[in-house]
């Protein structure tokens, strides 16, 4: 069976309509206008319906319904703060990590050779999996130290390990940081290099 005339050139339609949705993204501010991530467009305007956030900066193009249209959120505040706990920091990942370190290894400097994640304190020597404790080794490196302390090799950090920032986990999930965005987010250039 062939498909009617005009069938590819709509789904391709359809398609291209699909991809935009899925990738639209708004930031989310705390009441206190600090960053505290991002979230998608649905969600971003389910929480404005809601009345649990206001709308600081919306794009030009609304939101409709087959008998509404809303304003479309681009930058949303929710209306009560919401306590971040600093005591309960973000899960690491690879990618994080790494985007943290600069993509170089804390060792030598390295960007070159295959990155692996490295325990400053070895697990079998104590060392738990903490933003602290974890860096960005290159495998010659981490091959190097192996299961020793920092103490027992020649090796040395050339930065101290730290949780990231939010705005690095802001800006790792989004693809592309709109200029909007740029105002709420400080230190955003500095995670733009880093990641």
């Amino acid at each position: 069976m062939h498909p009617t005339p005009g069938y590819h050139r709509r789904r391709r339609h359809e398609n291209r309509c699909y991809a935009a949705r899925a990738v639209e993204r708004v930031l989310v501010l705390n009441a206190s206008y600090e960053p505290l991530n991002v979230c998608s467009l649905r969600r971003a305007h389910v929480l404005v319906w809601k009345g649990k956030a206001e709308i600081l900066e919306s794009n030009d193009r609304p939101l409709r319904s087959a008998c509404m249209q809303f304003r479309r959120p681009h930058v949303i505040r929710l209306v009560t703060y919401v306590r971040v706990p600093r005591g309960v920091t973000r899960r690491i990942s690879r990618r994080v990590l790494f985007a943290r370190d600069n993509w170089q290894c804390v060792y030598c400097g390295s960007a070159g050779n295959r990155l692996t994640l490295d325990h400053v304190v070895p697990r079998s020597r104590g060392g738990t999996s903490v933003w602290e404790n974890v860096v960005t080794s290159c495998a010659p490196c981490n091959h190097h130290k192996g299961d020793r302390l920092l103490e027992e090799t020649s090796m040395t950090l050339h930065t101290t390990p730290r949780p990231p920032r939010p705005v690095l986990f802001i800006r790792l999930a989004a693809e592309h940081v709109p200029e909007v965005w740029r105002r709420y987010l400080p230190g955003l250039d500095a995670a733009a290099a880093a990641a």
